[in-house]
């Protein structure tokens, strides 16, 4: 199939075409990039929501439920499910879909699992373009939850036009645990799992130690602190009515800030795709050892290396 039918088909609701197109971008494909600039046009259509927080939390089980209260609601809804790859094979168990199975013959729902393969922030180098791909094919939600993270992995709140960190009453000392970055950085934070013992002081935990408190000002900002139980669907339907309830302002700026950041990794990508290069990547292993015995200096060594990479046709001269 050519990318221009492929095209058709994804615009035109056709989930296989999807899930092929998918795959391109994925793989980071020629065809894969020459598909995203096919549908480019298509952008901007969908809600992006963001859905992160530690192992354990109950990411999945929320996604689900917000799945099935937006189903109710009418709205389609696509998943994008970013799994743990293995430092040792590399490989991921894309469990998510098992969780979700429910939503398997429904129309209005497209779920796909991705591996993390490895890279930092909670999302895959290809999550933002994969995402791209399922607002091109006409959802009103696309919902995508990140690998379990820590205190600093904010990618998918530079990506995501909505953010809810979830956490969980049995997690022990939350507020250590995820210090200040990233809970304060999402839009709702949200105490899943509402329905165990000290879940209720867990929330007002929170709001205290976060100066979200009416005392200090912060009362607005209490209000993004929800309780709310994936297993018996309690507040399941306040959390999506906040997270889409993000005036369409504020998206539209967050999503300029977020190409221009997709721009610079953009740049950093290609300058390290260079650095690959045979001419460059034999320099570095004969200057690296070098270096170490300090016969170069660093910055002569990056100089001779870079113009290697970025040269053409000619040899990079060696120091």
């Amino acid at each position: 199939m050519t990318v221009d039918a492929l095209a058709k088909g994804i615009v035109a609701g056709d989930r296989r075409a999807l899930a092929r197109g998918l795959s391109l971008v994925e793989a980071g494909a020629a065809d894969g990039a020459a598909l995203l600039d096919a549908v480019r046009s298509r952008l901007g259509r969908a809600r992006r929501i963001g859905v992160t927080g530690p192992p354990g939390a109950g990411k999945s089980s929320l996604v689900n439920a917000l799945v099935r209260e937006a189903r109710a609601a009418g709205v389609e809804v696509a998943v994008l499910a970013v799994d743990p790859s293995s430092p040792f094979s590399g490989g991921a168990l894309l469990g998510d879909r098992v969780r979700m199975s429910e939503h398997a013959l429904d129309r209005g729902v497209f779920i796909r699992s991705q591996a993390s393969r490895l890279a930092m922030g909670g999302l895959a180098a290809t999550s933002h373009d994969m995402t791209d791909l399922l607002d091109a094919a006409g959802f009103d939600l696309v919902v995508v939850e990140t690998v379990g993270v820590g205190q600093s992995e904010l990618e998918i709140v530079r990506q995501a036009d909505v953010t809810a960190i979830v956490l969980a009453p049995s997690m022990g000392d939350m507020v250590q645990a995820m210090k200040a970055g990233l809970v304060e950085a999402g839009d709702v934070v949200v105490v899943n799992k509402g329905d165990l013992p000290g879940a209720a002081s867990c929330r007002d935990e929170i709001v205290a130690a976060f100066g979200m408190t009416a005392e200090s000002g912060g009362a607005a900002r209490a209000d993004d602190v929800l309780l709310v139980s994936a297993a018996t669907g309690d507040g399941v339907k306040e959390l999506l009515a906040r997270l889409r309830s993000i005036p369409d302002v504020v998206v539209a700026e967050r999503r300029i800030a977020a190409d221009a950041r997709r721009v610079d990794a953009a740049v950093v990508r290609a300058l390290a795709d260079l650095r690959l290069k045979p001419a460059a990547a034999s320099l570095a292993a004969t200057l690296t050892p070098a270096v170490r015995r300090g016969d170069v200096s660093l910055e002569e060594a990056v100089r001779t290396i870079v113009a290697a990479a970025v040269g053409p046709d000619r040899e990079a001269r060696r120091p």
